[in-house]
């Protein structure tokens, strides 16, 4: 990847230079970094700082339609089991059925990496304030281990070295050691510091509050520290204990939850993508609204829209009823009748919350960690209640003691693609009479449903512990190299990365990747 070492003015990079032609017209306004400022504003008032400050926030999860749909719908949506794309143009060409259209490889390496980077300089560049500097090491962590989880090795400490072109590649396992080693020295400065705070102009997540960075940053680090449990159990212990160990700790009620706010004048790009954008490119999986239903899970009103399905003798057959991933998408009217995604242009995008961090704990005492206090039970319970409370919904304590509900089947209201195996017969209660592997399910399950409708993170532990059980896909038109039932273990690299930087690609996937440039190879930590 081609990366320049006189990039540190470069406040934000345009968004608009992404390399994609949307759904809709009108992307180079859409697309257009609010953010972005000259050299001669950067240097006045502080505005530099601000401007990095939010431009890296706005590509931890993106906050840009065009990259938004890539990532959080059709790549992360498809692959975890939370949506499913509704737009007929996209038959043959998706990543859902595993043969994307090549351009569409490149979003989350391309675009995450080359606005991150700049903006991340950029600061370093305009300010030595530790504070800030912290922060933003805390940000790129936390945008750039979504890349590494989807493709493995990437350029990441050698970014701009020596002012070189082209740049090397790291392992995935040095990625994690160093992004470990991020963390625990932001977290360290932070600390001593942590009765101040920064300007709120900086900051569209936590308004400048430190103790909540220090928090995020911690359960990062949990998250982070779990995916190794496989590959390597004892670093994954010694991190995650340390996170849940530290003086601040981790995110224990909503009030630590990480979202991102302030989209401008189009709003949450998920709105748009999901109601906007064709009338909608995508709807809710039958995935979650199966797993949901079958649960009788109180929170499928907050979650996900009725459907409007009505057959031809006006008899109505509708519901909280997801489109399956992975078919011959119908036509547009069709899909469009599938319940969608209740969200709305002021819904702020989730980054992390305090209900994945209650699961991520209690996994790790389900493995017999010290996760700060607490058995596994415990943290399990927290998690359910955490969700439950951050979605407003009622019922947690009668959900929480059903030993007998499981996901039900998925009956397709159009009769197309109805799947006639049986899902899971994972139960709700937690059991303590349960092995290892079924209580882990019941984790992860719960966890899923509690983090919709983050699509990267889901997928990333679908393919670490092989939950939940997913529906396979209809159509798979990887030509053999996807296994139907495991599903896409990574991205292939873009071809234009392999183009204009191929000695260090075919370093990377000969040395440190292990296997094929495929959707089909496991990554480093993907080991069970």
């Amino acid at each position: 990847m081609k990366y320049y070492s006189q990039i540190s003015f470069m406040i934000v990079v345009i968004a608009g230079t992404l390399l994609f032609t949307g759904c809709t017209d009108g992307f180079e306004d859409i697309n257009k970094d609010p953010y972005g400022v000259s050299k001669e504003e950067a240097s006045r008032d502080a505005y530099g700082e601000s401007a990095a400050m939010q431009a890296i926030q706005s590509w931890v999860v993106p906050t840009f339609p065009n990259a938004s749909q890539f990532t959080e719908c059709l790549l992360g949506g498809s692959w975890s089991g939370y949506f499913a794309d509704s737009n007929p143009g996209f038959n043959g060409k998706n990543f859902a059925t595993y043969r994307p259209e090549p351009d569409w490889n490149k979003v989350l390496f391309t675009d995450i990496i080359t606005n991150v980077y700049p903006n991340y300089t950029a600061l370093k560049d305009v300010t030595e304030d530790e504070i800030l500097i912290s922060v933003a090491e805390i940000c790129k962590v936390a945008a750039l281990h979504r890349v590494t989880d989807a493709y493995g090795p990437i350029p990441y400490s050698r970014i701009g070295e020596n002012g070189e072109l082209n740049t090397p590649f790291d392992s995935q396992e040095d990625i994690y050691r160093k992004m470990f080693q991020e963390l625990t020295n932001a977290v360290n400065i932070l600390t001593v510091r942590q009765t101040e705070s920064f300007s709120s102009n900086a900051d569209r997540v936590y308004n400048g509050n430190i103790l909540s960075w220090i928090k995020f940053a911690n359960s990062l680090k949990l998250r982070l520290a779990m995916r190794l449990a496989y590959v390597s159990p004892a670093l994954a212990q010694e991190m995650a204990e340390e996170a849940t160990g530290h003086e601040t700790g981790v995110m224990e009620s909503n009030a630590d939850n990480a979202k991102i706010a302030g989209f401008g004048k189009d709003g949450n790009p998920l709105h748009r993508i999901m109601y906007l954008w064709n009338d909608g490119d995508s709807r809710v999986s039958a995935d979650i609204t199966s797993y949901m239903n079958g649960f009788r899970d109180p929170r499928m009103e907050k979650y996900f829209t009725w459907s409007t399905f009505t057959v031809a003798d006006g008899t109505t057959l509708n519901g909280y009823i997801g489109l399956r991933s992975g078919i011959m998408i119908p036509a547009a009217q069709e899909a469009q009748k599938y319940s969608n995604y209740n969200v709305t242009p002021s819904t702020q995008m989730l980054w992390m919350n305090a209900a994945e961090v209650a699961f991520l704990r209690a996994e790790g005492a389900l493995r017999g960690w010290n996760m700060g206090g607490g058995s596994a039970a415990d943290f399990y319970a927290k998690g359910v209640e955490l969700s439950f409370d951050e979605w407003g919904a009622g019922g947690a304590d009668n959900y929480l003691t059903d030993n007998t509900s499981t996901p039900a089947s998925y009956i397709d209201p159009m009769g197309k693609n109805t799947y006639a195996g049986n899902i899971s017969s994972i139960t709700i209660a937690w059991n303590e009479n349960a092995g290892f592997e079924e209580n882990l399910e019941r984790i992860i399950t719960q966890k899923w449903i509690a983090i919709f409708p983050l699509g990267l993170e889901a997928w990333a532990e679908y393919r670490r512990t092989g939950y939940p059980n997913l529906m396979p896909v209809a159509v798979n038109n990887s030509g053999g190299m996807v296994n139907t039932a495991r599903g896409a273990r990574r991205l292939a690299y873009p071809g234009e990365e392999i183009t204009t930087n191929e000695a260090n690609v075919r370093y990377a996937i000969e040395n440190y990747l292990k296997g094929a440039d495929t959707m089909a190879t496991r990554l480093w930590w993907d080991a069970k």
